[in-house]
């Protein structure tokens, strides 16, 4: 019996205090779960400091069902201050520490949380501006948390309740909140495992930030699932990659196209093979091409998955598969103790079921799905027919049950491991108040993510350098949304309609 399984007849926790607790009481006295930088804790040192961080929360009002912000980082606190919010069966918020003042104080408004965990040198640069800053919001650093008492209270927890916020972009612009839930988590934690075939022998590398769903339910969730070793890294670094794994020892990682394609950048070494990592989980198909040149280069079997931050139940490479799938995001995940929990649509425009080999909106069904988005039920409403969830990811489906990715069909680019909203970077570009129109396309990159490109059209009269332009949307939003190129134009093209036809939109 491999450790991620559970014995027989014993049921695996299903909420994300109790799965802590219980994975604790299994663990080898002395064993240590989490590592950063050159510190160590075990499970029992972790529990005792989410037990602090409880008691420091729960000192400034924290009760079931409150929102707790975190701004840290990846960085053990905060996986601290998540576990203690839940503990007191409040909600916990980890945020993007290189977002924009006007980013975050958009998702504080959205949440209104009762405390906000910020690190000492981050809240300068937030929360002493006046529309960041809550006065209902009790700011704290972790030291501070960290310096309280012990016993702190428990809430009687259900599965289904809330457990953490995910922020997430939307087509209209401002931000959006999924709300994710304990039994997601717990469900991913058992599957995640099975699914790349880890033990309690491997250490997972967190290398990707602590906000995304990835680092929270597949490589944090995961380690807790198989008793397996948690590695968190600050970030991600392409020419420390290989030094991070082997000072660590890690055996699993989890990167995203552009991360993948970093690394193949990197100047071939003779070491290039000689590391413990194992396993790389990728969270989008690569060219066969790149996807064998990665596995010949590193001496590492990747495997390719989808998921969302509104279901980790997505799709994965089946591990038993002779012949790898290259080009696809694989069959539907499961559950290795339930079963069949996940079931999947391809649908056409018109509401009916594509075909074999044809192109539709995938539908996902499963119990490890979102509640909903927060404060926002035209938008869940909307994202739901009836118990199917709708990706707005169009794919084919082949006669055998694999899925390949085909496009978005919503106005949402990818980036960086995350949705990016063309209307909320259309919006910055109209702040600037030269500009009559503004249309953002994302073109495809061999990193697997978009590459962000602006079209503009000037007021009549003003004069428009694109640099100024990328600079003034770089004051307003993240890095990562910040346009690699801006074309000016003196029209963009219409549809019928008179709407933009960014299909015709052509950087030639």
């Amino acid at each position: 019996m491999t450790s991620h399984e559970p014995a027989a007849g014993e049921r695996v926790p299903d909420t994300i205090p109790h799965l802590l607790e219980w994975r604790a009481a299994r663990a080898a006295p002395g064993a240590v779960w989490l590592r950063f930088e050159d510190d160590t804790w075990t499970l029992a040192d972790v529990l005792s400091e989410v037990d602090r961080f409880a008691v420091g929360l729960a000192d400034r009002g924290v009760v079931q069902g409150d929102t707790i912000a975190v701004l840290l980082g990846n960085r053990p606190e905060a996986l601290f201050a998540w576990f203690a919010a839940n503990r007191l069966g409040a909600i916990a918020m980890l945020l993007d520490p290189t977002c924009k003042a006007h980013e975050l104080g958009g998702v504080l408004r959205l949440a209104s949380p009762r405390v906000f965990v910020v690190a000492d040198e981050l809240r300068s640069a937030y929360v002493d501006e006046a529309s960041v800053a809550s006065p209902t919001t009790n700011v704290v650093s972790p030291a501070q948390l960290g310096r309280s008492g012990s016993n702190a209270p428990r809430a009687p927890i259900c599965p289904n309740d809330v457990a953490v916020l995910l922020v997430t972009s939307r087509v209209a612009g401002a931000p959006r909140a999924v709300m994710q839930t304990h039994r997601t988590y717990t469900l991913t934690a058992e599957a995640f495992p099975w699914w790349l075939g880890l033990h309690e022998g491997d250490r997972l590398l967190c290398a990707t930030p602590l906000f995304h769903v990835d680092a929270q339910a597949y490589s944090t969730m995961g380690a807790l699932g198989c008793g397996a070793g948690l590695v968190l890294v600050e970030r991600f670094s392409a020419s420390r990659f290989w030094d991070d794994v082997r000072r660590h020892g890690a055996t699993e990682v989890n990167a995203d196209g552009a991360m993948i394609q970093m690394l193949l950048a990197c100047e071939p070494r003779p070491s290039d093979r000689e590391h413990p990592l194992r396993v790389c989980y990728a969270t989008l198909a690569l060219a066969e091409d790149r996807h064998r040149a990665f596995e010949e280069r590193f001496g590492v079997s990747m495997s390719v998955g989808y998921g969302l931050p509104e279901t980790t139940f997505g799709t994965i490479w089946p591990r038993a598969s002779s012949t790898p799938p290259y080009g696809t995001i694989g069959v539907l995940r499961q559950h290795p103790r339930l079963g069949v929990i996940n079931r999947g649509r391809v649908v056409r425009e018109d509401g009916t079921d594509a075909g074999a080999g044809e192109t539709g909106e995938l539908w996902l069904a499963s119990p490890a799905t979102m509640r909903g988005y927060l404060f926002d039920p035209d938008g869940t409403e909307a994202a739901f027919e009836g118990q199917w969830f709708r990706t707005g990811d169009l794919v084919r489906r082949d006669a055998a049950g694999t899925f390949t990715f085909v496009s978005r069909k919503l106005d949402v680019l990818w980036r960086r491991g995350e949705n990016v909203a063309a209307c909320e970077i259309e919006i910055a570009l109209l702040a600037h108040g030269s500009l009559l129109e503004a249309a953002v396309v994302g073109v495809p990159t061999s990193f697997g993510e978009d590459e962000i490109v602006a079209f503009v059209v000037p007021r009549p009269g003003a004069a428009v350098d694109p640099e100024v332009l990328r600079a003034f949307v770089r004051e307003r939003l993240s890095e990562h949304k910040v346009p690699a190129r801006v074309h000016v134009r003196r029209e963009l093209p219409r549809t019928p309609m008179e709407r933009i036809a960014k299909h015709l939109l052509s950087e030639t």
